[in-house]
């Protein structure tokens, strides 16, 4: 019994599929579009996000999902964290220990960079003795020494990812991480810090789930990887061979495309 329970995996996805009514025709006013739903003119269509993906991750794994622009990736990602019901199907996880960061997570823009420590750390679950203890520690893995009185909104994408990462990782062992397109932003200098890091809570057990569009931040930082294109599960392996069928199948489809 005791082995069962160390085999279950962290995360099992089961026939997820994720649909949405969008219109065919867009109104060209909010009254109008309002006047068309109450007579029922307003036509739709159904866009499958997501259609029938199903997968594990095991404790302790760091999984690298790829594919082109538009074919699920955030969302799957948002409905294994629970901010998204699936149209269909299932996931179990152990929600409370998942940490999901995209670019600026839970930030407020009207608020100074100090005070959004606090406030996305508070989402995140820490407390507020746990966010004073670690605050400088925050500040120096950010590189944000002499601006965290200014507002987020006059921040640069690469401060507020740099921010969002450091907050996010500041937990020893986070349990589930999971990283919208994070380690693609920022210098040189701070992925390979990102990419360390990263490394850390590998050897310390941490479950890590990478989206990018960089299949080097896969390949180097993954023990395996997912493709999905257009929705659908079109490969799952190790990362080198799905990274490899990836890059050559976006080729194809150039060359095709001349």
């Amino acid at each position: 019994m005791e082995k069962r329970r160390e085999e279950r995996p962290a995360i099992a996805v089961r026939h997820v599929s994720m649909y949405y009514k969008v219109p065919v025709e867009g109104a060209s006013s909010f009254k109008e579009y309002v006047i068309g739903a109450l007579r029922g003119r307003n036509r739709t269509r159904v866009l499958r996000a997501l259609e029938d993906i199903s997968f594990d991750v095991r404790r302790g794994e760091v999984l690298g999902i790829i594919g082109t622009n538009g074919s699920g990736k955030s969302t799957l990602l948002k409905i294994i964290s629970g901010a998204l019901l699936p149209t269909r199907g299932q996931v179990e996880a152990d929600r409370d220990s998942i940490q999901l960061l995209t670019l600026g997570t839970g930030f407020d823009r009207e608020l100074t960079a100090r005070e959004n420590v606090y406030l996305s750390g508070a989402l995140l679950g820490y407390s507020r003795d746990f966010i004073r203890r670690k605050y400088r520690k925050i500040v120096e893995f950010a590189e944000l020494e002499g601006f965290m009185e200014q507002k987020v909104k006059n921040f640069s994408s690469g401060m507020v990812s740099r921010l969002g990462f450091a907050i996010a990782t500041a937990r020893e062992t986070p349990g589930i991480l999971i990283l919208d397109e994070v380690l693609s932003v920022g210098d040189m200098f701070f992925r390979e810090k990102s990419a360390g890091r990263i490394q850390e809570m590998i050897h310390s057990g941490a479950t890590v789930l990478i989206v990018s569009h960089s299949v080097d931040t896969v390949r180097k930082n993954c023990t395996r990887a997912l493709w999905i294109e257009k929705g659908r599960q079109r490969m799952d392996g190790e990362p080198g061979e799905v990274c490899a069928a990836y890059t050559d199948w976006g080729k194809r489809r150039k060359e095709v495309g001349r």
